[in-house]
């Protein structure tokens, strides 16, 4: 740990916090932050020389596994033409032909940076298109760091116990209606008393930032009719779901499915993570008639000078080339294969506990045996201090889990039976921890 102390001693007199994303700090698991050096298949390596199996995928770009050859190759073809070139580029449609045949809610599709940036841009594309201000979000959902939709948001405002944020206006919150997860009667209450002022519903696919959520049977659907209903857009955000867990991400999984007995479409997505491949890039697409307000044929601006960058580009069409069914299927066992393992430890070690599911994508929620957990309230209502125990015993065992109790765990398709195996070795330790752990 020498290197990675000294190296957090010296990040800290130089940046914010000594990170670049508050959840790195372990602020709420403690403990040193590991500085990652390295990182192969399912394996990261520390700046001390020590490996761990990875279940947090850089927070789930790495579907494939880290390093992936294809990857890289493409990766190493595209840096010789150059890196970044401010113009079009003929990966730009390549990789947007690949998303329109995986999302055939997309019709057109533009290219960003982070999903923060698709997040926001969605966001004013909805108000530039409706000439409405409202936005509905719920809480415990996360679209990135955007003011308005700060309020309440999960991910890393979750784990720091923080309201929202200091610098959002109150003027801007004003503009956001923030319901309760799972909840039909709230909507439509919103709708009846604000119904002509609202531009959109803004929602996570299948929430994975206040720990993984699985929508209530035919929530999705709900949201699609309820704003069609009243002139509004339906946006879909997929940055962490999309093409995780399915090939057409959350909505080709349940509402888009071929078999779907409540089909539901939304007006908008948005992209990120898997989408570059490990590269900075995310998206956001849907009808071809909301997509053509934005500039230059319509009148939403929105720019950036990196957007479509030809090594993100060619990172993202190599992952989502490789990213077959079999691929899925794998991660999809894995993941089952997991969190049973999980929850059958947790329960030898008489640690009461949830587990919560969308795809392949799962979390695990101390104290909520009784109903689960469908929205933030119950989220925040866990035993938390039961994570941080944990999530230690884990890591020493070589093992490196998100180091929140609010994120997702990230299986890949380079999750042979090796790590699978030390995975399992590690788990009854560590839910003997979860078992001894006290509240602070």
């Amino acid at each position: 740990m020498a290197t990675s102390e000294e190296l957090y001693e010296r990040a800290r007199s130089l940046m914010p916090g000594g990170v670049n994303s508050p959840v790195r700090a372990f602020g709420s698991v403690g403990g040193t932050p590991r500085f990652l050096v390295d990182a192969r298949g399912a394996y990261v390596t520390d700046a001390d020389g020590t490996t761990y199996v990875d279940l947090v995928g850089s927070w789930g770009p790495a579907l494939l596994g880290h390093s992936h050859p294809d990857v890289l190759a493409a990766v190493h073809r595209a840096v010789d033409h150059g890196l970044t070139f401010g113009a079009s580029t003929p990966a730009e449609a390549d990789l947007a032909e690949i998303v329109r045949n995986r999302v055939p809610a997309v019709e057109l599709l533009r290219m960003v940076s982070t999903g923060t940036e698709a997040t926001m841009t969605a966001v004013r594309l909805a108000r530039g298109f409706t000439n409405r201000n409202l936005i509905i979000k719920f809480a415990g959902c996360y679209h990135g760091h955007v003011d308005s939709l700060l309020a309440a948001a999960g991910s890393g405002v979750a784990t720091l116990a923080l309201p929202g944020s200091a610098g959002v206006t109150e003027a801007t919150t004003a503009e956001t209606l923030v319901l309760p997860y799972n909840d039909v009667a709230a909507v439509e209450q919103a709708f009846a008393e604000h119904g002509p002022r609202i531009a959109a519903v803004i929602t996570e696919a299948a929430p994975a930032n206040m720990g993984v959520v699985t929508p209530q049977e035919g929530f999705n659907a709900f949201l699609s009719r309820v704003t069609t209903e009243h002139g509004a857009l339906f946006i879909v955000d997929e940055v962490m779901t999309g093409f995780r867990t399915a090939p057409g991400g959350y909505w080709g999984l349940t509402g888009g499915a071929p078999d779907s007995l409540d089909p539901w479409t939304p007006d908008l997505l948005t992209f990120g993570k898997v989408i570059g491949g490990g590269i900075p890039a995310a998206a956001l697409g849907g009808r071809a008639d909301v997509m053509n307000y934005l500039a230059p044929i319509g009148p939403v601006y929105q720019a950036g000078t990196l957007s479509g960058n030809p090594l993100a580009m060619a990172a993202g069409v190599a992952t989502l080339t490789a990213a077959t069914d079999d691929v899925y299927r794998h991660v999809d066992a894995r993941s089952l294969e997991l969190s049973t393992a999980l929850s059958d430890e947790l329960g030898r070690a008489g640690v009461d506990h949830s587990i919560q599911r969308a795809g392949s994508l799962f979390s695990v929620a101390f104290g909520t045996s009784a109903k689960g957990v469908h929205n933030y309230a119950d989220a925040q209502g866990q035993e938390t201090y039961r994570y941080g125990p944990f999530f230690h015993s884990m890591l020493n065992s070589g093992v490196y889990l998100p180091p929140s109790v609010f994120e997702a765990w990230f299986l890949s398709a380079a999750h042979d039976d090796a790590a699978m195996e030390k995975i399992f070795a590690a788990l009854p330790a560590a839910a003997t921890a979860a078992a001894e752990a006290q509240p602070l």
